[in-house]
């Protein structure tokens, strides 16, 4: 799975970048909401085992995530001057500080 890696580019010119990936934010990045690397691996790797024991790949169901997580980085928040309200930091499911 190819995917963009949080970078300092958009620190460097003081962008705002919401990722889709939680990984994406401890290195800087500022929030991410999306569903957990881990849980889609974990999901694959059940469509892998359904598969090796004869299960046809047109016969399974397609799954969407049930689940999603809210992470702000309130370090890079304060770096690009952005206050981030108390209401979304509630409901966030982790605050890097």
């Amino acid at each position: 799975m190819l995917r963009h890696v949080a970078c300092n580019w958009p620190a460097e010119h003081r962008l705002p970048i919401i990722y889709a990936f939680r990984e994406d934010v401890a290195p800087g990045g500022l929030k991410s909401y999306g569903t957990s690397l881990p849980d889609q691996y974990r999901q694959a790797a059940l469509f892998v085992h359904k598969i090796f024991h004869g299960a046809k790949p047109a016969d399974l169901p397609v799954e969407q995530p049930t689940r999603f997580n809210l992470a702000i980085n309130l370090k890079t928040a304060t770096a690009l001057d952005i206050s981030v309200p108390p209401a979304l930091l509630a409901r966030a499911d982790e605050v890097i500080e």
